[in-house]
């Protein structure tokens, strides 16, 4: 989708842009495929705050997608390409040959009326949409929401504009470079769809006003820097004094912002062949 620019009449409209949304084809969901929920805000299950900065945003209708794509050698028509709340990604509607409906995310260059299947026959095409195991995707083909046990569900590049790689197959695996730039060994029958996540331009947008990041959800967010002493580990000092810490530390005094979380035994280890590229 094309991103819109305003004139600067305000101090709001000045850096916002928005998407042209012109791929929409439908403003109103499919009612049997929506459900309403309660949004954590931030919340556990005894009503503590455990993820600061969150809460408020407008009311939403959560859209049950299909990520495990088990419909198998049943065509599905594209009926609708749709805008969801809940992710950065568009959605788009399928109407399978039986009368069942389901919700995919859609692939870039999905089009309205295209036939799309899930099958484990190696005679499917290649083409965005169709869904396959791992193992019958030929080598450099870009892939998304990538299962990482067999049966699971996708759970890898389901964002908009992310893709994994087929790199190579050795046996009953194969190994993909995925989104952050992780190189991983997955088991050949684990499924995945073919092609790339829609709707990449999201991450040009600018809200423009600190009100738009509101309607997220998101609420404001204090530098440790500007608290009081009783309030931070970087709190206190004169002016933009520094932190005076050998490193960046949680509110809670824990190192932070650079800090290794991950369990060094962890049991997944062995499928890491190249860790993922440190952003700056």
């Amino acid at each position: 989708m094309g991103i819109r620019f305003y004139k600067p009449v305000t101090p709001a409209s000045r850096f916002r842009s928005v998407s042209t949304f012109d791929l929409i084809t439908s403003t109103s969901p499919e009612n049997s495929l929506t459900v309403s929920y309660h949004r954590k805000k931030g919340r556990n299950n005894s009503g503590r705050i455990t993820s600061r900065h969150r809460g408020g945003g407008h009311k939403k209708n959560y859209r049950l997608l299909d990520t495990k794509r088990n419909k198998i050698d049943i065509f599905g028509k594209v009926k609708t390409i749709e805008y969801d709340p809940n992710r950065n990604s568009l959605i788009s509607l399928i109407v399978y040959q039986d009368g069942e409906k389901r919700y995919i995310l859609y692939p870039k260059g999905l089009k309205i009326g295209q036939m799309i299947i899930s099958s484990n026959q190696e005679t499917v095409g290649i083409y965005p949409g169709n869904s396959m195991p791992l193992g019958n995707i030929p080598l450099g083909t870009q892939v998304h929401n990538v299962e990482f046990h067999p049966n699971s569900g996708g759970k890898i590049a389901r964002s908009a504009g992310t893709f994994a790689q087929m790199i190579a197959k050795q046996g009953n695996f194969v190994i993909l470079r995925i989104p952050s730039g992780e190189v991983r060994v997955f088991l050949k029958n684990c499924w995945s769809t073919i092609g790339e996540v829609g709707n990449a331009e999201i991450n040009n947008i600018r809200l423009g006003k600190a009100g738009r990041k509101r309607w997220l959800g998101f609420r404001p967010h204090v530098r440790g820097s500007a608290m009081n002493i009783v309030d931070h580990p970087h709190r206190g000092g004169e002016g933009k004094a520094p932190i005076g810490r050998p490193s960046p530390m949680t509110p809670w005094g824990k190192p932070t912002l650079g800090k290794k979380t991950r369990k060094s035994k962890k049991y997944s280890n062995e499928f890491i062949l190249e860790r993922r590229k440190k952003k700056n």
